[in-house]
């Protein structure tokens, strides 16, 4: 296989998807707004998570076979902000998929085990040691319709910076993994979630997810063993 053609091929095919997006944002040398109406920003959001995704598999492809050496760990300076892009610098690409929501380990059946708990006497000065927890206020939704698209944009200029230098970001991805493999616990270091990717469609309605599908079947492919 080409994988080197095959990631030149979707490689642009996702650079002119972003470039609508940062279009819709006002990224593009205009004026960037910083509140934009809520369905815009579902319209950009349901179409930059399966861009998200493809660009974490073609680096899965780049990173095929690269070798790196890991540098000894030094203490961070002191006063230094990292995963912020504090001072403007281009915030970082996140290379592994965000884990599913409601993910919870299967019920086990087992033993049923009845503590012994007596109340001899009732004395109401003891709930005054436990108070009730303070209920969550979620505050509601401004009533202008608009929502923040700060967190859009950064997503949106880390993910273009990635995918503009691969081959930086799937040497970010090999010395994660090595320093998964070095942990004394187990660690995964696959960086893709079992299942499905983010934003996938069975039926796709939008020309990123059928790049997407291309871009995890790719992923896969590289990820086997070489038995050749």
């Amino acid at each position: 296989m080409d994988w080197d053609l095959a990631i030149a091929r979707n490689s642009k095919a996702l650079k002119g998807i972003i470039q609508v997006l940062f279009a819709l944002l006002g990224l593009d040398g205009g004026e960037a707004a910083q509140r934009i109406p809520r369905s815009l920003h579902s319209a950009v959001l349901a179409v930059l998570r399966p861009a998200e995704s493809a660009v974490r598999r073609l680096i899965v492809v780049a990173a095929r076979g690269v070798v790196v050496k890991l540098s000894p760990s030094r203490p961070m300076p002191k006063g230094k902000v990292i995963g912020k892009a504090a001072g403007g610098r281009i915030p970082s690409f996140q290379i592994f998929d965000p884990p599913r929501r409601g993910k919870h380990t299967p019920f086990r059946k087992g033993r049923r085990i009845i503590p012994r708990v007596r109340v001899l006497e009732y004395d109401p000065r003891v709930i005054a040691l436990f108070p009730k927890p303070r209920p969550v206020i979620i505050p509601p939704p401004p009533p202008d319709g608009l929502a923040s698209a700060t967190r859009l944009h950064r997503r949106l200029i880390a993910l273009k910076s990635a995918l503009e230098d691969l081959p930086r970001q799937a040497k970010r991805l090999v010395r994660w993994q090595e320093r998964r493999r070095a942990a004394p616990e187990y660690k995964s270091t696959s960086p893709l979630r079992d299942g499905r990717p983010p934003g996938y469609r069975r039926k796709p309605v939008h020309e990123v997810e059928e790049v997407l599908a291309e871009c995890d079947w790719l992923a896969d492919q590289a990820m086997r063993p070489d038995t050749s």
